[in-house]
């Protein structure tokens, strides 16, 4: 039963960080000092250099919300199915009357960040911030500390030295300040890649394949867990059989609309979605681009610009939604790179309130950010929840992250209780669209020598759905009661439990996908795979949620409160569970990434090797709540 939350504050109470006021007493010579503007990353141990005084700076001045603690009241409420204020959304101008920033502020910044030599390049309508560039020295001198350079997961990374200060008269209307540290290259896509695997510019999906679940079996290998052969892996399912798997039936998403937000943007995509269409006999539709405004575009020189991996982000992206929902206008909003605009585009699109439902397949895989980059996102998000937008972020591709970071936490923003976080599954779904089973989506991987597999199996964990507890929010009131206390022993802490929900996110069970790519010998041509990764998982349920707001004639907005309320142990989810024996598929790939002409390779795929995270009965930190089931659009009326 949902229990209607008494005070807002109480479900954005942060075990760690005192996001209500960043700023932390006085600085010498009337200047006050801004805590939160430093990555933890900046140590001494890390530490290589002082950084050029003249490189390039481009960061964000973010201003105060007007009245936080009404804001995510409201936030609540319209959220709140028990709540009489539920779904009296704001529209974008009432937002910015009530909570933005006011004008006067805004110039007083302005005008401080002009004084002190700064170009001045774009401020929202909403004046969540001021975007600003110069050079390191000039930070330096009007923030009041020194920069340098940190080696972080091999790279080498820009950030204050110390926490910065501004000028105490114009302290209180800054939240935090974006930029002025490198910690946005730290970002990833959620795409599933394969771990070792030579970077290529263009990947095909080995034979033979399955056209369904087990519908060929890989006669010759020998099966460590039990009698019988195994099956090969799926050649990537397509939008008939993962709605036919989950029932999703009688809509289409018709007078919706979905935004996604990546990076850069494709130069084929509505080619390759036009052509992917007609392979999958699915009406096409015309993807909007938009390049997110007034952003930083940072030198290429020394960052790690990838716009080739974005495009397969952005081609996954738009295709599964397009799948789920044929008729929903999807609207694309890339940052111009993937250095420091992820932020800027998330608040462009909630503030111009470009669609009702937003997925994001990208996050950092920590919370040790810097607590001034972290409240900023949380305040467009809450904008987002007063304005009626659904924000869903994929839950991230290395499980509990033990494997990669050396500790156990959930990813960022999927963490943040303003969020709803989606898991992901491996499915298996029969030869007339059908349900055979789910389990969470955790694999690992043997080869096989000829006679055997090695490592002897399971064998070596690659990669998972993300989960776990998080670090710094405490556990939200629609979690309350609905999360077992064993999620929270198994991390050693209570806090906001993420996923919310799941779909289908396994690779070795993904997505048929269509992309114009270049091949070896110079060509560009289109070719579909199979791709999966929570970045499958996300827009599958953005656009199973643009169904889902056709069938209630109204925006759901922010869907937890009513997913906790309606979904938890009902039967409009698949519970996902433990299967009652090992399961594991053949995969073959290609030596060289795209024909057979190197020969192939042949792994072992266990599913269901989750970690520290567990599929349980109820809610799990692996699935959440559960996947869609054929009565899922009835219960969210």
């Amino acid at each position: 039963m949902f229990r209607r939350i008494l005070s807002a504050l109480a479900l954005v109470t942060l075990l760690m960080i005192p996001f209500n006021g960043l700023s932390a007493g006085a600085a010498p010579n009337g200047r006050a000092t801004l805590t939160g503007n430093v990555p933890p990353w900046a140590t001494a141990a890390n530490f290589k250099s002082a950084a050029n005084s003249s490189d390039d700076v481009g960061f964000r001045v973010y201003l105060n919300w007007q009245d936080q603690s009404a804001l995510e009241a409201m936030a609540m409420d319209v959220s709140n199915p028990a709540s009489p204020a539920y779904g009296q959304f704001l529209s974008p101008q009432q937002f910015r009357q009530q909570f933005a920033p006011s004008k006067a502020s805004v110039h007083t910044v302005q005008s401080w960040l002009r004084s002190q030599g700064f170009k001045i390049v774009y401020t929202p309508d909403n004046n969540h911030y001021v975007s600003a560039e110069g050079t390191a020295a000039q930070a330096a001198t009007a923030f009041g500390t020194s920069f340098g350079l940190y080696q972080v997961d091999g790279m080498t990374l820009r950030s204050p030295k110390s926490d910065i200060s501004v000028p105490a008269s114009i302290a209180s209307l800054i939240s935090s300040v974006v930029g002025l540290d490198d910690s946005s290259q730290l970002v990833h896509t959620n795409i599933a890649t394969e771990p070792s695997a030579p970077p290529a510019p263009a990947f095909v999906s080995a034979e033979p394949c399955s056209s369904y679940w087990s519908e060929k079996q890989a006669t010759g290998f020998t099966n460590p867990y039990g009698k019988g052969t195994l099956p090969y892996a799926p050649c990537g399912y397509t939008p008939q059989q993962i709605l036919g798997a989950y029932g999703i039936s009688g809509y289409d998403g018709a007078g919706q609309t979905v935004a996604i937000i990546d990076a850069y943007a494709s130069p084929t995509i509505q080619q390759d979605l036009d052509q992917w269409s007609t392979q999958r006999g699915l009406p096409s539709t015309t993807v909007e681009q938009i390049v997110a405004p007034g952003t930083y575009r940072h030198p290429e020189k020394g960052n790690t610009q990838d716009p080739q991996g974005w495009y397969g982000e952005e081609t996954l992206d738009v295709e599964a939604v397009h799948g789920m929902a044929p008729a929903a206008h999807i609207i694309y909003v890339g940052a111009p790179n993937n250095f420091q605009d992820l932020d800027a585009a998330l608040n462009h699109v909630v503030d111009q309130h470009l669609a009702s439902i937003v997925t994001n397949s990208y996050g950092w895989d920590t919370e040790l950010l810097p607590f001034g980059f972290i409240k900023p996102v949380n305040d467009t998000l809450l904008q987002g929840a007063v304005e009626g937008i659904g924000i869903y972020f994929s839950s991230g591709d290395n499980s509990d992250e033990s494997q990669t970071v050396g500790y156990v936490t959930a990813d960022f923003p999927a963490s943040s209780p303003w969020v709803t976080a989606v898991g992901g599954t491996s499915l298996a779904v029969g030869s007339s669209n059908n349900y055979l089973f789910e389990t969470g989506w955790g694999t690992t991987r043997s080869g096989w020598t000829g006679t055997k597999w090695d490592p002897k199996a399971p064998g070596t964990w690659i990669y998972g759905a993300g989960g776990g507890v998080s670090q710094l929010f405490a556990e939200p009131s629609y979690q309350v009661g609905v999360v077992p206390n064993s999620v929270f022993a198994a991390q050693g802490r209570t806090g906001r439990a993420v996923p919310d929900i799941s779909a289908v996110g396994d690779p070795n069970t993904g997505y048929l996908v269509g992309q114009t790519q270049t091949f070896p010998d110079g060509s560009a041509k289109y070719s579909e795979y199979r791709l999966g990764g929570t970045s499958l998982s996300s827009p599958l349920i953005a656009g199973i949620m643009a169904l889902a707001d056709q069938a209630a004639g109204t925006p759901h907005g922010f869907a937890n409160p009513l997913f906790y309320a309606r979904l938890a142990n009902s039967g409009a989810v698949h519970d996902i569970v433990d299967p009652s024996g090992t399961l594991a598929t053949v995969r073959p790939d290609y030596v060289n990434g795209i024909d057979a002409s190197d020969g192939l390779v042949y792994s072992l795929r266990t599913l269901n090797q989750t970690l520290s995270l567990d599929t349980t009965p109820g809610y799990d930190d692996v699935t959440g709540l559960g996947t869609p089931n054929a009565s899922f659009l009835d219960a969210l009326k």
